[in-house]
Order: structure tokens, then C-alpha cells, then sequence
């Protein structure tokens, strides 16, 4: 019997043990930096747009507050002041 191994397999091993033999982690490219700092910023704006929500309504998630909360936010019409 012949046994044909599969090709992913071996290239995957080769690379990793490649990379790790190199000692260099490989970084992700600009645009992918630049992505991820857009998506933090946005995460951190709607973070301290809902905290300044529930600050206002009185500082207790309710299942009201969550539901309102939802629905601005799937609207687009979010206005937190």
C-alpha cells in the first residue's frame, strides 16, 4: 500500500517549526493595525456612551433600560445626552 500524505499538513509543520526556529513573531500588517485601532476606538465610545446612560437613568441595568438600549443602538438614532 502507498500512502499519500496531505499536503496542508506538511506545510503547516514546516512553517511552524520555521517560525519558531527564527525567534521573529510575525506582526499583523498596517491595515490590519489600523482596523483594529478604528474598532477599539468605536468599542471604547459606545462603552462610554452607554455608561453615561445608565448614569442618567439611574445606574441600574433593568431589563427596560437593556431593551431601550437595544433599540437605539440597532436604529441608529443612538443620542446618549
Amino acid at each position: 500500500m502507498s500512502y499519500a500524505a496531505n499536503n496542508r499538513g506538511l506545510v503547516t509543520c514546516f512553517v511552524e517549526n520555521a517560525s519558531a526556529r527564527s525567534g521573529i513573531a510575525k506582526r499583523p500588517g498596517v491595515l490590519r493595525r489600523v482596523l483594529d485601532l478604528l474598532f477599539e476606538s468605536r468599542q471604547k465610545q459606545a462603552d462610554r456612551d452607554i455608561a453615561r446612560f445608565l448614569s442618567r437613568s439611574g445606574g441600574r441595568l433593568t431589563d427596560e433600560m437593556e431593551r431601550e438600549l437595544t433599540q437605539r443602538l440597532f436604529r441608529g438614532n443612538w443620542n446618549p445626552r
